[in-house]
């Protein structure tokens, strides 16, 4: 049996917005199975996942990462698509509570597994750490906030020289390549969803798009510089997708969750990224199809020379503030690290991973009900 693929995405982020979560769109909610895991740093809950995930991919099956936007080598969750399963670190920044406990949810509290003396003990470091962490990433969205105006600044100068009339023939244009022997449908409601393909990291600027792509037969790279309408170009293409009856995956940009950095429209095989800016994706390892389209060509070179220097001031600003607020992840991050030696020695880990092979069978036994379901009715699910 082959192994399963891992798509990786961030379902939050750290954006000029605060940390703005995503968490909804991880999974729906009538699925089969999902599981909130508790408990502090250094518990456990990465491992918990990642294992799981490693024996399922084993296994065959298909699974997304959605990995730590504060620590890209860790996992706020996994979601295994084709059981409709998924496991979701419920602890802040980004508090997930079960919405149908029981029926759907259930809490996996590792804290059950700490020795609580141990613990106590440590309650001023605890403490002392995490209000560290909390100033570092309140600096670090102050600096992002920053650069989200030189940002604002950088996109006006170049929104001005921009012609628009322009750039609405080149999407007609390409909404025609993409689209022309598509027929709507119009009494599909639409499913849609959205994560982040970016994160601004403790290691900088990170993004996973090429694992996104397998099955995309055609990518569309969407080049120029801010304020050249990428964003808008890239958002309305998915949303007309939608009123045309298709699923579209958008993929949010994590400076301003507002915008959006590319979309997915896996039924017709198609990616739309952005290509130009502080956040310009570069496939590395996508051998598909693959089409520029470029909105600086339609930009008027005159009225960017007036605006020249306040342009290079304006990128100048954004990188320094872009800098300090990695800068500040970066740090809160090692903090965050200290702070997991006070838990790591207090956790029962052998009876953690009893725990986790536990709900491994679990889940293998959910799977199997689905094996005997779908070939009952003729199908299957891998």
């Amino acid at each position: 049996m082959s192994k399963g693929k891992i798509m990786k995405v961030f379902p939050g982020g750290n954006t000029s917005h605060g940390f703005f979560s995503l968490y909804n769109y991880i999974i729906p909610q009538d699925t089969t199975r999902i599981f909130v895991i508790k408990g502090g740093p250094g518990v456990g809950k990465s491992t918990f996942m990642k294992k799981i995930c490693e024996s399922m991919i084993n296994r065959g099956f298909d699974a997304e990462w959605h990995c730590c936007s504060s620590d890209n080598g860790s996992i706020d969750g996994i979601v295994f698509p084709q059981l409709g399963i998924a496991m979701i670190d419920g602890t802040a920044p980004h508090i997930v509570d079960p919405k149908n406990p029981g029926a759907v949810d259930e809490i996996i509290h590792l804290g059950d597994y700490w020795n609580e003396s141990m613990m106590r003990q440590a309650k001023d470091g605890v403490l002392a750490d995490n209000r560290r962490v909390g100033r570092l990433f309140g600096m670090a969205y102050f600096a992002l906030q920053e650069a989200m105006v030189a940002m604002t600044e950088w996109e006006s100068c170049v929104s001005e020289s921009q012609n628009w009339p322009k750039v609405n023939k080149t999407f007609s244009a390409a909404w025609e390549e993409v689209m022309g022997g598509t027929n709507p449908h119009w009494d599909v409601i639409p499913v849609d969803r959205h994560l982040f393909a970016w994160a601004i990291s403790p290691q900088g600027k990170v993004n996973f798009i090429d694992s996104l792509l397998s099955g995309i037969d055609s990518l569309y790279l969407i080049e120029g510089e801010p304020g050249t309408g990428k964003s808008t170009f890239i958002s309305n293409f998915g949303h007309r997708a939608m009123e045309w009856g298709l699923d579209v995956e958008f993929y949010h940009s994590t400076l301003n969750p507002d915008d959006v950095d590319g979309i997915i429209i896996r039924k017709l095989g198609i990616a739309m990224f952005s290509a130009g800016g502080p956040f310009a994706y570069k496939p590395l390892e996508y051998h598909g199809f693959q089409k520029r389209i470029d909105l600086s060509v339609s930009l008027n070179d005159e009225v960017l020379r007036v605006y020249a220097a306040e342009i290079k001031a304006a990128s100048n600003r954004f990188n320094q503030h872009m800098e300090r607020a990695i800068s500040h992840i970066a740090q809160a991050k090692a903090t965050h690290d200290h702070m997991e030696t006070y838990y790591i020695p207090a956790m029962d880990f052998a009876a953690i991973e009893k725990r986790r092979l536990e709900i491994e069978l679990r889940i293998l036994g959910y799977a199997d009900e689905l094996a005997k379901a779908a070939s009952a009715s003729g199908g299957r699910i891998i």
